[in-house]
């Protein structure tokens, strides 16, 4: 659990690991500088100690880097999974003095950014997962408006009404409360990351 926040963000992150595994296969990696926020998340193909060296590799990477592009990340994160067992991969870049965010994601992360006009932005992810072998990412860049929510999730998340939790003016602690209460499945790995741009 990691909860950071600055005058442009707030942030909560939580996970589980699959039957009390002492391996998750999902990590992350959240860092909040004056200038940018950064965040991954990665999801190690089948779940234990392989998964978790996956996804611990690209996290690692990202941390190593992250001043750098979300596309030079996304091929960081995949050159360091060749001879691994892969993972997918999703990395968001917020720059606060644009107010823009960039996003690339290959596999089965999710991600939603729900804004206060009521508009939801879901960025389609690339199918497969990040391997080492040559790939093209599609980097997603958008600006944002103040008070604009996001969610990113792993695929073990169990589904809440997004557009109700993100639009609902709550504060970051309750959108935690209320996604936690929800995540009751115990068959996989589960990550999510929420959060609010001030």
């Amino acid at each position: 659990m990691i909860h950071l926040d600055n005058r442009h963000l707030e942030v909560h992150a939580f996970q589980t690991a699959k039957d009390s595994n002492p391996y998750c296969g999902d990590a992350f990696y959240l860092d909040v500088k004056e200038d940018y926020f950064v965040c991954v998340l990665a999801d190690g193909l089948g779940s234990g100690q392989f998964a978790y060296e996956s996804a611990k590799a690209v996290t690692s990477v990202v941390e190593s880097n992250s001043e750098e592009s979300v596309a030079t990340l996304m091929d960081y994160s995949n050159k360091v999974l060749l001879r691994k067992r892969g993972a997918a991969v999703g990395i968001l870049k917020v720059d606060f003095r644009k107010r823009e965010f960039e996003y690339s994601c290959v596999g089965n992360i999710r991600f939603y950014v729900y804004t206060p006009a009521g508009k939801l932005i879901y960025p389609l992810p690339v199918t497969g997962y990040l391997s080492g072998r040559p790939q093209k990412f599609h980097t997603h860049k958008y600006s944002y408006e103040e008070q604009s929510n996001f969610l990113l999730h792993s695929d073990g998340f169990i589904n809440v009404k997004t557009r109700e939790l993100l639009g609902g003016n709550h504060s970051v602690w309750t959108m935690t409360d209320q996604l936690k209460a929800k995540q009751v499945n115990t068959t996989d790995d589960m990550s999510f990351v929420v959060g609010t741009l001030l």
